[in-house]
């Protein structure tokens, strides 16, 4: 079985999945043997591909090393030359860097915040998101050989991206007019006025949401718009604090709260929508960013054009459809 030489790129942040959230409610924890092991399959997945190259984001917890240390996979592997800052920069240093070199395709293992950094930079590369974070609404829970074959696929082009690729939605954030940064769940709005932990846990403290779409299952502050009238899979703007409803939502791991609603709204594609506190701490998908001064300005647009991700289930099952994983009985 195999589907031509591509290359595809991993992304794999060792940090992810151990924030405060693990200690202040139930968040997952994803150590780095487990995240290593994840890694391995995804490997065996693409070379049964015929995926030939994988080029891995370098990593202070020695993530791609592990994966590849004693197996005897034909894959050519090499690591970016770039420096490790074990900082969120690495991720988005690499992702520009690998859609530079023309990869196929991008696996990541991390949370909400992980692929945000990476959608920075991505573009057009379609992306196959594994979840090993504490707070997962963005990337999926997939087992590890399943996404490396469905990234073979992808990388090689024998299935029709138009077919298996969507485009997610995403929030962008302008200051004084200047754009600021994007979101790609969540944009939350509090009155603390300092980043610290970064990890968002504490409902008290949050004044609004913007959040780039609604489902009913969702994890974290997206979990809020869930549980409001709104059309699965658009976007909204919720203002908390006293009104005529509280919601019960799972705003954390293991944590289902009594959220009260003043006030709530659908955002249409493409409009500016204010910031509502200042001075304020914004943070995106689950953690704190920046802080906003009272002299300043902010506004929040929901965008249509964010990163490209890959559907596994479409992927695979187009790629079955065109006798990709059929020999011929000899």
């Amino acid at each position: 079985m195999t589907t031509g030489d591509s290359t595809v790129g991993i992304i794999a942040n060792p940090a992810a999945g151990k924030d405060i959230r693990r200690l202040v409610a139930h968040g997952r924890f994803v150590s780095n043997p487990e995240k290593v092991n994840i890694l391995r399959r995804v490997l065996v997945g693409l070379e049964a591909t015929g995926v030939k190259r994988v080029i891995f984001m370098p990593d202070v917890g020695m993530l791609g090393s592990g994966a590849i240390s004693n197996n005897s996979l034909s894959l050519s592997v090499e690591f970016l030359d770039m420096p490790v800052f074990n900082d969120e920069i690495d991720s988005t240093r690499a992702a520009s860097r690998m859609r530079d070199m023309g990869v196929g395709c991008l696996i990541t293992l991390g949370g909400d915040g992980t692929n945000r950094l990476v959608a920075k930079e991505s573009l057009n590369v379609p992306i196959v998101p594994i979840s090993t974070g504490t707070n997962n609404v963005f990337p999926k829970m997939i087992e590890g050989t399943v996404a490396g074959l469905a990234a073979g696929v992808v990388a090689s082009r024998v299935v029709n991206l138009d077919k298996v690729v969507t485009t997610a939605p995403k929030l962008d954030v302008y200051v004084d007019g200047e754009f600021k940064d994007i979101a790609l769940v969540d944009i939350a709005v509090t009155r603390e006025q300092f980043v610290g932990s970064r990890a968002v846990w504490n409902m008290g403290t949050i004044h609004e949401v913007f959040l780039a779409r609604t489902d009913s299952d969702a994890i974290g502050l997206s979990s809020i718009g869930g549980r409001l009238p709104v059309p699965l899979g658009e976007g909204v703007q919720v203002v908390l604090g006293d009104g005529d409803i509280v919601v019960n939502a799972p705003v954390a791991p293991g944590s289902v709260t009594s959220v009260p609603i003043q006030d709530w709204w659908p955002m249409k594609p493409d409009a500016r929508y204010d910031v509502g506190l200042t001075p304020s701490t914004i943070a995106f998908d689950g953690e704190r960013s920046f802080t906003l001064r009272k002299d300043e300005s902010a506004t929040v647009t929901l965008s249509l054009d964010g990163p490209r991700v890959v559907s596994v289930e479409k992927a695979l099952r187009m790629a079955t459809l065109l006798g990709v994983f059929t020999e011929a009985k000899k």
